[in-house]
């Protein structure tokens, strides 16, 4: 019994050595890193006075360790920057609108709205009645045409014969000069047939069908009268998007009615609305940064290439269009766009680097050096980016010192009461 009491008498003297131990284990690391966002933490150097409200003490060493880096801000002639709206629309050179070739009824669709074709894919198949007809044409002429060539050989070889007689004076010279208009005519007459063999084979080409296939139009293949060839199929011309459709199986179609439309999404259009008073500031040919609400963290580089000719009388705005590659087709019709246009006009300003902005509760913020160790939050309002900089439209001025890299662990360090509460 003395034995086991001695034993638990250990163990919480150890418990207790272990428990101060790491006590003053945070608050060592509390006071290595120290940061009020609001409230009354306290915490200097000797532990008796307050952190300025958002300001974060950080040593030294814990400044290398977590890779903070420092740049002084420069005024700088920024270029000027109109922000207007658009939306997304397709690239009118890559939509193509598909309508049968002829009148026909629609035999089975291999797609959808929505799908995404690839060249030469098959959309769909109807019954070309006018390509029957055309079928029809073209075996009755090659049937003529074999009939002429029989009849051809048979004046070739009377003409021979008759040739042969004269010299033996057996036929009179009367009768070989018409057997020779016979073999003429004949000829006349194959020449025509191929004629117009020749042009049904041209009209049987447009809707799609080679010189195999025709070969394989033969009267023995359609003794059962159904002519496979007569059923066309029309393929995407090129990869993309279905974004029209109004076709059912079943129906019977027109040549002057719109199917489908296929619209190539790799590269889109962002239409945007200038105001007339700007238009003199804009010019073609510039690259522009365009955000959209469903990507809040991208920015995407597009080109304007094309200030519209009409003012609307409404709004008093004239189109503008900026091209953008859409990779992956994220990019979506009638999404909606900011567009921020540079200007020919320029002013003085100051910009960071994007890496240098944090947000905190939705407000930017940008952390100034004001000691060795301490660095205070600076609540700021942005203007429009230039590749890695941000322009910064107020909250910082020339001549300060901010961070530009490291910046996150600042954050978190300012907030750290906040996220423990939480």
């Amino acid at each position: 019994m003395n034995q086991n009491l001695r034993i638990r008498n250990m163990r919480r003297a150890v418990g207790a050595v272990a428990w101060a131990f790491t006590a003053a284990m945070l608050c060592a690391g509390t006071a290595a890193c120290r940061g009020t966002s609001g409230g009354d933490a306290t915490g200097s150097a000797d532990d008796t006075k307050a952190l300025p409200v958002g300001t974060v003490a950080v040593p030294e060493a814990a400044q290398r360790n977590a890779g903070l880096r420092t740049t002084t801000l420069e005024s700088r002639v920024l270029p000027a920057t109109i922000q207007v709206t658009g939306v997304v629309a397709a690239d009118e050179s890559k939509v193509v609108h598909i309508r049968p070739l002829a009148r026909g009824v629609i035999e089975s669709i291999s797609i959808s709205l929505g799908a995404r074709v690839t060249r030469g894919q098959a959309l769909f198949t109807y019954d070309n009645i006018e390509l029957g007809g055309l079928i029809g044409e073209y075996l009755s002429a090659r049937a003529g045409l074999e009939q002429a060539q029989t009849d051809l050989e048979v004046r070739r070889l009377a003409l021979e014969r008759a040739l042969e007689l004269i010299k033996l004076e057996a036929v009179a010279q009367q009768t070989v000069e018409a057997r020779r208009a016979d073999f003429k005519n004949a000829e006349a007459v194959v020449a025509g047939q191929r004629a117009g063999v020749a042009k049904v084979e041209e009209q049987i080409h447009r809707f799609g069908l080679s010189d195999s296939d025709l070969g394989d139009l033969t009267p023995v293949a359609n003794r059962t009268g159904h002519r496979t060839g007569s059923h066309s199929v029309l393929r995407a011309p090129f990869a993309g998007v279905v974004t029209k459709y109004d076709v059912a199986v079943g129906e019977l179609v027109e040549p002057e009615r719109e199917l489908l439309t296929i619209s190539d999404l790799s590269t889109v259009w962002v239409m945007a609305d200038v105001y007339e008073k700007d238009l003199g500031k804009v010019n073609p040919d510039t690259d522009v940064n365009i955000r959209f609400d469903a990507y809040p963290d991208r920015v995407f580089v597009g080109r304007l290439t094309y200030i519209g000719d009409l003012i609307d009388p409404q709004s008093r705005t004239a189109k503008v269009r900026c091209v953008l590659a859409n990779p992956g087709g994220i990019l979506k019709l009638d999404m909606f766009a900011k567009v921020d246009i540079p200007t020919s006009d320029s002013r003085e300003g100051v910009s960071v680097p994007t890496a240098a902005v944090q947000h905190i509760d939705n407000q930017p913020v940008v952390f100034v050096r004001q000691g060795a160790e301490q660095f205070v939050r600076r609540d700021v309002r942005l203007g429009n980016t230039e590749g890695d900089q941000v322009e910064v439209l107020s909250g910082l001025k020339p001549g300060e010192t901010v961070v530009e890299a490291g910046s996150f662990y600042l954050k978190t360090t300012l907030l750290r009461d906040r996220i423990g509460g939480e």
